[in-house]
Order: structure tokens, then sequence, then C-alpha cells
């Protein structure tokens, strides 16, 4: 999940779409042959000065040694009221993921945040507590529903061509601690020209949950290329 927010200089009245695309990979070989592509876009929607509707989907297909491993999606939308340092969300997700053997996975909810610190340049310290219920339907056949807190901090930086961009969430079933999620993402970019920038990004997914023979982590760190309109 993803949320962005319209520049300070926005005027009333006026309505802004953003686009931003990312295409990264990692391939070894030897005693380990791995081969991943990841791909994610983002449109944001935003009218005047509080109103954004942000849609995002991303997908991840990777081999190891032959097998298949992830062929995960993820797509949300997140629809938001912002107002000075407050922020109101509300969210609609859906997911498939090979790699813990979700066959669908539909999320629903709605929450407030906290900008500490937000300044025009895109610069960002945020936090913020959604209520979300979910249904997930595994490949073999059982499925489960449950409400979820889900905590996230952001934290978004840049200084001249260099930008730092990380998301890290908690989301603990509210019935069940020790049934959670926590995932992080970190992108590095590079800024060649105003709309392309050289990346890396490291990725780490956690579920306490899951299939039998299914792994319960896994990580990634990939190299590529980003596109924006901002």
């Amino acid at each position: 999940m993803s949320f962005s927010f319209p520049a300070l200089a926005q005027k009333p009245d006026t309505t802004i779409i953003q686009y931003k695309g990312q295409l990264t990979g990692q391939y070894t070989a030897g005693g380990v042959n791995r081969t991943l592509i990841s791909t994610s876009h983002a449109v944001t929607l935003l009218r005047g000065k509080h109103f954004g509707a942000p849609l995002t989907a991303s997908f991840i297909f990777g081999k190891q040694d032959g097998l298949l491993k992830e062929r995960e999606l993820l797509a949300n939308t997140t629809p938001y009221y912002w107002k000075g340092r407050f922020r109101f969300y509300g969210l609609g997700g859906y997911e498939r993921s090979n790699l813990r053997g979700i066959l669908n996975r539909v999320q629903a909810g709605a929450g407030p945040g906290w900008a500490f610190y937000t300044d025009s340049l895109g610069r960002e310290v945020a936090l913020s507590n959604l209520l979300i219920r979910e249904a997930t339907y595994f490949q073999n056949g059982s499925e489960r529903v449950v409400t979820r807190n889900s905590v996230r901090l952001k934290v978004a930086y840049s200084y001249r061509v260099f930008s730092l961009n990380s998301v890290s969430f908690y989301q603990p079933n509210l019935e069940l601690a020790s049934d959670y999620r926590a995932t992080q993402q970190t992108t590095l970019a590079l800024r060649f020209t105003p709309r392309f920038a050289i990346t890396g990004t490291y990725n780490y997914t956690f579920e306490s949950r899951v299939l039998e023979g299914k792994p319960t982590d896994n990580t990634n760190v990939t190299v590529g290329v980003s596109f924006s309109t901002k």
C-alpha cells in the first residue's frame, strides 16, 4: 500500500493527474539460479488542496532454479482528505500471491493519519492508523475473514538528484496478536533527467499465518529504472 499528497502550492478548484512507473529486476547464476522482475505503477488524481485518489498496482514474477516462486499481484486505492497535518484515508485493496498460497485477498478500511513533518519538496514523515476488514481465500480452498489494525510509517526525503522513500506496515489481527503481517519497502533513487531515475529497492514481507509448506517471510533487493510525470 502507498499514499501520495499534493504539493502545498496547489490551488483550489484545480485537478492534477500524476503518474509514476517503476521496472526493476534481479538475476543471479551459479550456486543459485535466480530471476525476478518487478513492476509498479501509480496514478493519483488530486482535486484542489484537500482531496486525492491514488490508485496503485504492482506485479512481481520470480523463479529460482527454474521453479516458479513469486507471482504476486497487488492493487489498491486510498482516497483521502488532507488538511494541514491531518489526513483521513479510505482503503480498498486486492491481492494474489503464489508465494504465500493466496488465491484472492480483498480488503476495505478507513482511518486517520498525521504528518509530523511535510514540505513543498515532498519530504515527509507521517504515521497513519487504519481499521481494515480482510477476507483471504487460499489455494487449498480454505478461507479467513479477520479485522486488522494497520499502522503505517512513511518517510520521504530528497536532496538534489537523490531521493529516499521508505514505507513500513504493521498489521495485527485484533482478535489474535500473534497473527500479524509486517512489510518494509525502501527505495533509493538517483534522478538523471527530470522524469527518469535509476532506482534500488529493498522489499521485505512477513506473514505469521500461511499455508503449510509456504514461507512466512521473503526479502528481495532489485535495481531498475523509474519514470514520473511529477
